[in-house]
């Protein structure tokens, strides 16, 4: 082999190490980059209740001189218990992200499986056929692999999406009452945070740094949307030939205003449980960022009338009944062979 061969062959692996390092050196600093925005988004929020509750203290001051000091230490306790150890929990928590869909080498996920497996079979409720299913699959990745799937469409999809649509439920019924911006946005960020930690609890994981930065952002957005929603326009939605006939009923149009600020707001939290549960259990091999953006988009539409039917309790049954899902529909849901749907 001639010098020139020797340089050559030398410059390749020099080329293919150099550009392993970029890539390496990028991801990184993406990382980086995401875990600064997350923890800017949250001291964001945690600036913007503190004014809140500073503007409230100062009003507070014409009932009595310690009236604001009271108010203060309860929203101590209210911020703690509400966002901060929720947060906590959430970072505290292990950290896997695993498929469930027939990946083709699973030796090499085994020991994560196996976690996950452990912190599965620690759920009462799991069924007993799951369980010795579990149990038995311990020791082989491919049959743990396919066990674990199991139980994820069969069981625990179920459980994340009623937990999801209960928390929608609240979002709607809460916004939908408040009918004041500020205390919107606080309702919003606390249940979300509440969602994605009891989500997380669930599981037994949590997702990446990086992906719990981006859901920060979803939900300050969530909540930035519900206190502009506040001032929503019925005329901008809403026919103006159907308005005038709506505004001959007395009181139309602030519950109609109400019921779709809790509605809008209700979609929102939706999606945002959707995609935590995305991020924890990758539903698909080639799953992207627009992938999971639109299927949890898609899939919140399908659950928004079930939380409807459930929020809209003080309407009249016939109401109701339009928008109450069959049980069968439920079913195909949350246990249907395919997690993306």
């Amino acid at each position: 082999m001639s010098f020139f061969h020797i340089v050559d062959k030398e410059e390749k692996k020099f080329d293919i190490i150099n550009k392993k390092g970029k890539n390496h050196m990028k991801k990184n600093s993406n990382k980086k980059f995401w875990y600064f925005v997350g923890i800017g988004t949250l001291l964001i929020i945690l600036m913007m209740i503190v004014s809140s509750i500073m503007q409230v203290g100062e009003h507070l001051k014409s009932v009595h001189e310690y009236a604001p000091y009271i108010f203060y230490g309860l929203s101590f306790l209210l911020v703690y218990f509400l966002i901060i150890r929720p947060v906590v929990i959430i970072l505290f928590s292990p950290s896997f992200s695993i498929g469930t869909t027939l990946d083709k080498n699973p030796k090499r996920e085994h020991k994560v499986y196996k976690k996950v497996a452990k912190r599965i079979l620690e759920q009462e409720d799991l069924p007993e056929g799951m369980k010795k299913n579990l149990e038995d699959s311990m020791h082989d990745p491919y049959e743990l692999r396919d066990a674990l799937n199991n139980v994820y469409n069969k069981h625990l999809k179920k459980k994340l999406n009623k937990v999801i649509r209960q928390h929608a439920k609240t979002v709607m019924v809460s916004t939908a009452i408040s009918q004041n911006g500020r205390l919107d946005f606080i309702t919003v960020v606390v249940v979300n945070i509440k969602m994605i930690k009891e989500i997380v609890v669930l599981c037994g994981f949590r997702p990446s740094y990086r992906n719990l930065a981006k859901l920060v952002i979803n939900v300050f957005v969530t909540a930035l949307i519900a206190e502009g929603l506040e001032n929503i326009n019925l005329n901008d939605i809403i026919p103006t030939s159907t308005m005038k006939m709506l505004g001959e009923i007395p009181l139309i149009r602030p519950i109609m205003s109400s019921v779709i600020e809790g509605v809008s707001n209700a979609l929102l939290t939706l999606r945002i449980g959707i995609v935590t549960r995305k991020y924890l259990f990758d539903d698909a091999p080639d799953l992207t960022k627009e992938k999971i953006r639109y299927g949890a988009l898609i899939e919140a539409a399908k659950h928004l009338p079930i939380v409807i039917a459930d929020g809209l309790f003080l309407f009249p049954k016939t109401i109701m009944n339009m928008f109450k899902s069959k049980e069968p529909k439920l079913e195909a849901l949350d246990g249907g062979a395919n997690p993306t749907e």
